[in-house]
């Protein structure tokens, strides 16, 4: 039987112990005994950028955000759809995250964190959508397990009526904005909405081959004009 390895520890903001495992090839990061991502189940995060991403595959200098960066899968299939021409930031707010993608002795993401369309940001992706108004074709959001919180608590304030507005108003107008979570949600459903937008909700395999089924909350803008605070 081969070994499970520990390859590192980093800690969340609110101080939650993530940690980066190797086995068979395959690699994962918990959050406690929590397993929240990993190499052999990750068409759901594939799924998340190909759902934004396939509408700008022709357009001509698209800009979108993936906020989390994980183990880089969203990222790569954004990379895969998107022109040459195209600019994607990754905001990830554990330092230690962006290192073990970066490391090419892991078969995770350094390749792709290489390609000159990345802007790779060690931040907050609340703070890179306040300082973006009106800045993206498309928001990809995977920063936790949905609107219940697991890896950081603060993580709560994107998907609240404040947050939402927030990630609304980064969008340019018909821009899609959306949210990966582990199951469905009817409130958030209707948070979307009471935000004056437009949602679907698709139910998306974890991995073609298994039965577990995540949610995937696309988001589009179809105002001129999203306002960042108000009703």
């Amino acid at each position: 039987m081969k070994r499970v390895e520990r390859l590192g520890e980093a800690a969340a903001p609110d101080g939650t112990v993530l940690t980066l495992y190797r086995h068979d090839g395959a690699y994962s990061i918990r959050a406690g005994s929590e397993e929240l991502m990993s190499t052999r189940r990750h068409h759901s995060e594939d799924v998340l950028a190909e759902l934004v991403c396939e509408p700008l595959r022709e357009a001509e200098g698209a800009r979108v955000l993936i906020g989390g960066l994980g183990l880089g899968f969203t990222l790569k299939a954004a990379l895969r759809t998107l022109a040459a021409d195209a600019q994607v930031v990754v905001a990830e707010i554990v330092e230690e995250v962006i290192r073990w993608n970066q490391n090419p002795d892991y078969a995770l993401s350094a390749e792709a964190l290489g390609d000159p369309r990345v802007d790779l940001r060690h931040d907050d992706v609340a703070n890179v959508l306040a300082a973006s108004p009106g800045g993206f074709d498309a928001i990809m959001l995977d920063v936790d397990n949905g609107a219940a919180a697991m890896t950081t608590k603060g993580n709560a304030g994107l998907y609240r009526a404040e947050g939402i507005r927030r990630a609304a108003a980064a969008l340019r107008p018909g821009g899609r904005l959306a949210y990966w979570s582990a199951g469905g949600d009817p409130a958030f459903q209707k948070a979307l909405e009471r935000a004056r937008l437009t949602v679907e909700v698709h139910q998306v395999r974890a991995h073609p081959t298994v039965k577990s089924w995540h949610t995937i909350f696309v988001a589009t803008r179809t105002e001129a004009r999203v306002r960042a605070t108000g009703d």
